[in-house]
């Protein structure tokens, strides 16, 4: 943890920055790299962004109000429906407001499961007319978030702070463009459940530890839904890809999804990478 400090501290001061602009989203991941940014430099020159928008889970914006009072910064809520919905990127989907979320969600599970192996289309941005068109309704949220996100920080000559963790880094579990454009990514060498325990090293809130993590873009679709396994098996087989340990006990067909998942994104065919400055 201390080195992860030091590491925020060098490169606010190598490149000039004044603070730390960070998205967040009431998860885990922006909990702690909040948290780890506020030790590091102070809570005065950590500014916090709530980027809602039509879609955001009820509790999204009570739980990422919870994280910054916990961190005690400075925080905005900016909707961005409104730019969303010029885009037109709502009329790729029915209507909302008729349909309750249950039925939103269902909606959404039912376009991803129609897929076969929706997690490697989605990685390679195959599949049918409407499973391109729910990839771009998604895809386009992470990456407005991005817009607002560098235009705060550029007012303040602050960095951007990514919250991208090492599980999503060699999964491509993240959107290009989106989620994955910062100047200073503190977690990036952990994965998911090294998130986890640093989260409760850090006393982060437990109903914030506690959650189904979510990238919160599409009703009802969670990381786990997504990805097709938990976590703790996510981890573990990727632990074991990665040290080159045996992988007999483990579930064939999830295996041999990671691996290809592991191999798009090492060889670069998922997409062109921006390299950042990250912890290693």
């Amino acid at each position: 943890m201390e080195r992860i400090k030091k590491f925020i501290k060098m490169n606010m001061d190598a490149y000039l920055f004044k603070g730390v602009v960070i998205g967040i989203s009431g998860g885990i991941d922006s909990a702690v790299v909040g948290k780890l940014l506020v030790d590091s430099i102070g809570k005065d020159k950590v500014y916090g962004l709530i980027l809602p928008e039509r879609d955001t889970d009820s509790n999204t914006i009570d739980d990422a109000k919870l994280v910054c009072c916990f961190l005690d910064i400075e925080y905005q809520v900016i909707d961005i429906t409104g730019i969303l919905r010029k885009l037109g990127v709502y009329s790729l989907k029915p209507p909302a407001f008729p349909f309750p979320k249950a039925i939103q969600k269902v909606y959404s599970k039912n376009i991803w499961r129609k897929e076969n192996n929706p997690f490697i289309q989605d990685l390679t941005t195959q599949g049918d007319e409407k499973f391109l068109e729910a990839l771009a309704y998604y895809r386009t949220k992470p990456r407005i978030r991005s817009a607002v996100l560098y235009f705060e920080a550029e007012k303040r000559n602050y960095a951007v702070a990514g919250c991208t963790n090492k599980t999503e880094y060699v999964t491509g579990f993240y959107t290009k463009w989106g989620d994955e454009v910062c100047d200073i990514e503190p977690i990036r060498h952990l994965y998911k459940t090294e998130v986890f325990q640093l989260a409760k090293e850090l006393n982060i809130p437990k109903k914030i530890i506690d959650k189904e993590p979510s990238p919160d873009i599409a009703p009802g679709i969670t990381d786990e839904f997504a990805i097709g396994m938990d976590y703790a098996e996510l981890d573990r087989i990727l632990m074991k890809i990665e040290g080159g340990k045996d992988l007999s006990l483990e579930n064939e067909e999830n295996v041999k999804k990671l691996r290809k998942c592991w191999n798009l994104v090492n060889l670069g065919k998922q997409n062109n990478y921006i390299y950042h400055r990250y912890f290693s």
